[in-house]
């Protein structure tokens, strides 16, 4: 049966914090787990003694699955409910909120908001995160490009703000241990890119997990590990894996994004483990012919660093942020934009430059436009720049990410005095810098 929305918040421990958010993966199974039998969605959840209405499930998985909530229409988030535990340890749950409580606050790790209990309807309590709600994973954006290689902008977004991250966790003395394209999502209302799913992670030096990392983004070292541990084999005398490992994943994710293209079956393969530094170096011979030589070799040189199979000789998340890539300039494409929801719509193909000269007009204009542009949401400004970068142009802010993505749902392929209206979203930072980007096409 749904859960009925008798949720209620546990113990005094239980009050709401910032930091975390996650689909629910597989927990480091040695081997494929069968799909877990179908659990029917909640209908909503109450939490804090509010109702919150259940509007999809985000993923599922074998230990937990994951919510979009709302509780009225400014407020959405996710819930993560875990599996009700017949033994009542609830491990993954207190393994899970641990972690993200101990590493609260920084701008590239989900946000937690809370914790809570759900009650179903037949009295069966399951543990839940209330957790910030985010937008495409890096997995997404991947199947979304088509094959086609990202952007060196989209890269560099995405690798210098998962190195912040794990610069933050390394330092407090933790690895991720499960980094991967589903476990990187960005953030509309931050702008950047977040680390999620905890649920793998441990202390270094203090490995109480023995099957780590997905298999394709598994580090030599975890894999070693992990054939051990299956076989029942206990290796003496190793400290387990260290936060290398983290490194390694990150190195196959760019190398992915560079080239569009999915790596599992080449970095399981003869080849890559003999010598992967020459598919490194076929990959991007074959994939940088549109791109700039120099930041290509940065890049190039970056993914290598990260790849080395020696866990001590590979690069750590400071050591790369301090890399020659990073001090690289760049605009983003149409097809970011696109992609990567804001704040800020920018609206293309709707004014002719005659209208831009007459005053009058140009007023009209900007009321008319104003007023469509608040029946999506609720708009903070909006400017139509007169001269170049930007002519003609409508830059809209909405109040908040989920006004500006219903707006570019609905806006785009409208028409207006008989042209098709083209809405891509605008990177709030550069907007409120009044800074235009040309950018690629």
């Amino acid at each position: 049966m749904a859960h009925c929305g008798t949720s209620q918040p546990s113990a005094a421990a239980e009050t709401p914090r910032a930091d975390g958010t996650m689909p629910p993966q597989v927990r480091g199974a040695p081997a494929p787990a069968p799909a877990p039998a179908p659990v029917p969605a909640p209908v909503l959840f109450e939490i804090f003694g509010q109702p919150w209405s259940v509007e999809s499930r985000l993923g599922q998985g074998v230990s937990a699955s994951v919510f979009r909530v709302s509780s009225g229409r400014a407020a959405t988030a996710a819930v993560k409910e875990f599996r009700a535990d017949p033994q009542g340890g609830d491990y993954g749950y207190h393994k899970e909120r641990a972690v993200l409580e101990d590493i609260q606050g920084h701008k590239n790790i989900v946000t937690l908001y809370g914790v809570f209990t759900s009650h179903s309807c037949v009295g069966v309590a399951t543990r839940c995160l209330l957790l910030e709600l985010l937008d495409a994973s890096v997995s997404d954006l991947l199947v979304r490009g088509d094959n086609q290689g990202h952007s060196m902008w989209l890269v560099q977004h995405c690798a210098r703000d998962v190195l912040e991250a794990l610069a933050f966790i390394h330092r407090e003395g933790y690895v991720h241990a499960d980094l991967k394209p589903r476990n990187v999502l960005w953030s509309a209302d931050d702008e950047c890119f977040k680390l999620i799913d905890f649920g793998l992670s441990f202390r270094e030096g203090n490995q109480d997990v023995k099957y780590i990392q997905t298999d394709g983004y598994r580090a030599p070292e975890a894999e070693l590990q992990n054939g051990l541990a299956q076989a029942g084999v206990e290796a003496e005398g190793t400290p387990g894996c260290t936060s290398a490992v983290d490194l390694w994943s990150l190195g196959v994710v760019l190398l992915e994004m560079f080239s569009g293209v999915k790596l599992k079956d080449t970095v399981r393969s003869q080849k890559w483990k003999d010598d992967s530094a020459a598919i490194v170096d076929h990959i991007f011979t074959s994939n940088s012919l549109a791109c700039p030589a120099i930041p290509v070799y940065h890049l190039r040189d970056l993914i290598k660093s990260m790849l080395l199979k020696e866990p001590k000789q590979r690069c750590t998340a400071e050591a790369a942020l301090r890399g020659p890539f990073f001090s690289i300039p760049f605009a983003p494409h149409v097809e970011d934009l696109v992609l990567l929801p804001s704040p800020v719509l920018r609206l293309l193909n709707l004014i002719d430059d005659n209208h831009l000269h007459n005053d009058e007009e140009y007023e009209d204009i900007l009321e008319d436009m104003k007023e469509e542009c608040q029946k999506y949401g609720s708009v903070v400004s909006l400017l139509i720049p007169k001269e170049n970068p930007g002519k003609g142009q409508v830059f809209v802010e909405y109040a908040n990410s989920s006004d500006s993505k219903e707006a570019q749902r609905l806006l785009t392929g409208r028409t207006f005095d008989g042209k098709f209206v083209v809405a891509t979203f605008y990177p709030l930072s550069a907007y409120k810098r009044g800074y235009l980007y040309r950018s690629v096409q």
